[in-house]
């Protein structure tokens, strides 16, 4: 069984998952029997899961177990957004993938699917939050264990930038308006919004150089739009960059390139 993962749209139950395993419920909980460990979990590389309004993200999770006996599979790892409003996302072990690192030791992965367009259930934008990673590992002397929270992850919205600094070309010494805008993503309507209130650096990078530096902070409109001046000095590049929030992906504009005569 494959079950697609959404971004919290599925509406499987815990009893369902001690189904899917041939467990009781009271083996859905954190336990285990046996002297198994799992040592290492983790999603996306240790980096939040970054979804946008269209495309699926995937996020590649890798689980490290050790038992005496050599490990021998994960049944399966799903997982759980913020409750009530989002049910497990999951996978069994025909979508898992265990290799051995030593005769007691495996390291198990699999992926899971963020779909911001899932046609069942409902997204909003309360999926910007810590979710948690839950896995059941068996032994090849059947010991096992099972942790709700082996590890937990950040899901955030993608956010994008733009920059226009004008006019162009223009005199040494003369004002340039630098402006933009910043958007982050919404799971209300799948559509990307401007993000009010938010602190953004003006950078520039002067012609053969390859480092940017700060000019200044500028904040977003209440539509989040970025307009800000500056006295053009030099060839170079002015872009903007957010650093994020922990609901929102930091972005950088691509820099625009202004001809100083």
């Amino acid at each position: 069984m494959r079950a697609t993962t959404r971004l919290a749209l599925l509406s499987t139950s815990a009893a369902l998952v001690a189904t899917a395993t041939c467990a009781t419920v009271a083996q859905a909980t954190d336990g285990g029997a046996g002297n198994i460990t799992i040592d290492k979990v983790v999603v996306n590389g240790g980096k939040p899961v970054v979804v946008g309004t269209t495309k699926m993200v995937s996020a590649k999770v890798s689980v490290t177990a050790s038992d005496d006996s050599g490990i021998a599979e994960t049944t399966y790892i799903y997982a759980v957004g913020p409750k009530p409003n989002y049910a497990q996302i999951w996978y069994d072990d025909g979508d898992i993938t265990c290799v051995k690192v030593s005769a007691i030791t495996s390291t198990c992965t699999g992926t899971l699917t963020f779909d911001p367009q899932a046609a069942t259930g409902f997204v909003d934008n309360t999926a910007a939050a810590t979710w948690n990673l839950s896995t059941l590992v068996s032994a090849n002397d059947h010991d096992y264990i099972h942790r709700d929270a082996a590890t937990t992850f950040k899901v955030q919205r993608q956010s994008s930038l733009t920059v226009n600094a004008a006019p162009e070309p223009v005199k040494k010494g003369r004002t340039l308006t630098v402006t933009g805008k910043l958007s982050r993503a919404s799971w209300d309507d799948n559509k990307s919004h401007g993000y009010a209130g938010q602190s953004v650096k003006l950078q520039f990078r002067k012609k053969g150089s390859s480092t940017y530096t700060t000019v200044k902070t500028v904040s977003t409109s209440s539509t989040g739009t970025l307009k800000t001046t500056v006295t053009a000095a030099r060839d170079g590049w002015f872009r903007y960059s957010f650093g994020g929030t922990a609901t929102t992906a930091p972005s950088t504009a691509t820099g625009d390139y202004v001809d100083v005569r």
